[in-house]
């Protein structure tokens, strides 16, 4: 059974450079004579190639017909570039996001599948929802209170404790407070902390003990881990955490983090292939139940496309 899974990869991946070499240049008889070769070698290729074709909506003759010779010709989509994209994400602080499962599990207490949405109770009796693809630690003493988000977003709603403050920590961020609620989110190096009601001390990076900012309710901050800066604003309520219905209210939010985000409600990876698109900020409201819809949203209004290339890859680029 392994060695038919890796036979069928690499089935796929052969697939792959095919329709990427097809789409750059769907005329080349050299192209087309290659991928008729490759089609004959048994059923499994062909089934391959008809089945990464409906998922593309790509044929030959389609590719031909849709190539405008009058217009510029935009930039090719190629391996490199995927790959380039997938490390720039990683590099942005999504490699929590990205690791193997097994390595999460090792560390985690509490973590959820791909469009999992769970409620959690800790030991404390507060509450923790997380959301899809998302994972915590817990550190619950006499003195202290302290939960870390390892990956994805969590919403906590905490009992109030004189002695012990409650603590969330994602990467260089720590939110503290001692009885409110307040949603935590990593999403491609960009970390977020919204509040329902309540106040919330967030400390990012060094600090001598005092908080950087202080949140009152309705208030949100986005640390930037890249360029080290901080962002802050206000919006209703009932926006936060409105991932628990299956929602994101997007105020000025960069592509890469909404994407990142809409990525947990889709098995397999998306990627960014122009890193600097991510950094495009976009407003609106989508809906996870249809996350390819919710992609394609967000990135349309700035010339974006989305490509389904495997059931295992997409890719969100600029061309």
């Amino acid at each position: 059974m392994e060695r038919r899974s890796d036979e069928n990869d690499r089935i796929w991946d052969e697939a792959l450079d095919l329709i990427l070499r097809l789409q750059n240049d769907p005329a080349n008889p050299v192209t087309l004579n290659t991928i008729g070769r490759w089609r004959r070698r048994s059923p499994a290729h062909e089934a391959v190639w008809t089945e990464l074709c409906q998922l593309h909506d790509l044929s030959g003759r389609a590719l031909a017909q849709r190539r405008d010779s009058a217009a510029p010709r935009p930039a090719r989509l190629t391996r490199r570039s995927i790959l380039a994209g997938s490390a720039a994400a990683a590099a942005a602080g999504v490699a929590a996001l990205l690791a193997p499962p097994v390595l999460l599990h090792a560390r985690a207490d509490h973590l959820t599948g791909t469009a999992e949405v769970r409620a959690v109770t800790l030991p404390d009796g507060s509450t923790a929802t997380l959301g899809p693809d998302s994972a915590i630690r817990l550190a619950f003493t006499g003195a202290d209170r302290t939960v870390e988000l390892l990956a994805g977003m969590g919403f906590f709603e905490v009992v109030p404790d004189r002695d012990r403050a409650f603590r969330v920590v994602a990467d260089r961020l720590t939110a503290t407070a001692r009885g409110t609620a307040f949603e935590v989110s990593s999403d491609a190096g960009y970390l977020t902390v919204s509040v329902d009601h309540g106040q919330v001390d967030v400390n990012v990076g060094q600090h001598d003990g005092r908080p950087d900012e202080r949140l009152g309710g309705s208030e949100w901050l986005t640390f930037d881990e890249r360029s080290t800066t901080i962002a802050k604003g206000s919006k209703d309520p009932t926006r936060i955490a409105a991932w628990r219905n299956n929602l994101i209210f997007a105020d000025r939010e960069t592509i890469a983090s909404l994407v990142a985000r809409i990525a947990r409600w889709r098995a397999g990876r998306i990627v960014i292939a122009d890193p600097s698109f991510g950094g495009e900020r976009v407003s609106g409201v989508y809906d996870l139940t249809h996350p390819l819809g919710a992609l394609e949203a967000v990135v349309t209004p700035f010339g974006g496309r989305v490509r389904t290339l495997t059931p295992y890859l997409t890719v969100v680029s600029r061309f």
